[in-house]
């Protein structure tokens, strides 16, 4: 179990363009619907956890691993999400670097923006769709999204009322 968890992370971190946030959508396919070690509630309140406690995005993918095969799945998971995209990394930088002044790197900077954006949004609408089972959970949805785009409240005070609201039956 431990090496297909770390095969599964280390092929997801080689298409992290823009962050973890912005494999979501992949890793939910697969954790949820290929490998079939959680279940889309599951994987949504895993994802809320990891993006409530302090450090990097990425903690949702030790969470699955733990969840899978326990702290050695969250070490396992960490390490394959981490390891081959950072020498990856560390290799493209000293190219990039050397190519600074090229137009054709300045073409594939402002092409990324973008993609990295549609990742992340389409994310956010794969977990709003699992997360929200009526018109009142969209509601809350969209207004925290407005909330959170608009004003410089911290995202944790819009979870704690999105908690409420399903505390109270509202959602």
């Amino acid at each position: 179990m431990l090496l297909i968890l770390f095969l599964v992370f280390a092929q997801l971190s080689l298409m992290a363009v823009g962050g973890a946030n912005a494999l979501v959508p992949e890793i939910y396919r697969v954790v949820v619907h290929q490998q079939q070690w959680l279940s889309g509630t599951e994987f949504t309140a895993l994802y809320a956890i990891a993006q409530s406690a302090p450090g990097p995005n990425v903690l949702i993918v030790a969470l699955i691993g733990w969840k899978v095969a326990g702290i050695p799945g969250a070490l396992v998971s960490m390490f394959g999400i981490c390891g081959p995209s950072s020498v990856l990394s560390f290799y493209v930088s000293r190219w990039w670097q050397r190519f600074r002044e090229h137009p054709l790197r300045r073409a594939i900077q402002r092409g990324f923006a973008p993609l990295s954006i549609g990742l992340v949004l389409g994310g956010g609408w794969l977990l709003a769709g699992i997360a929200n089972t009526g018109w009142a959970a969209w509601l809350l949805c969209a207004a925290s999204a407005v909330i959170a785009w608009r004003s410089k409240i911290h995202p944790l005070w819009l979870l704690g009322a999105g908690a409420l609201a399903g505390m109270l039956g509202w959602v």
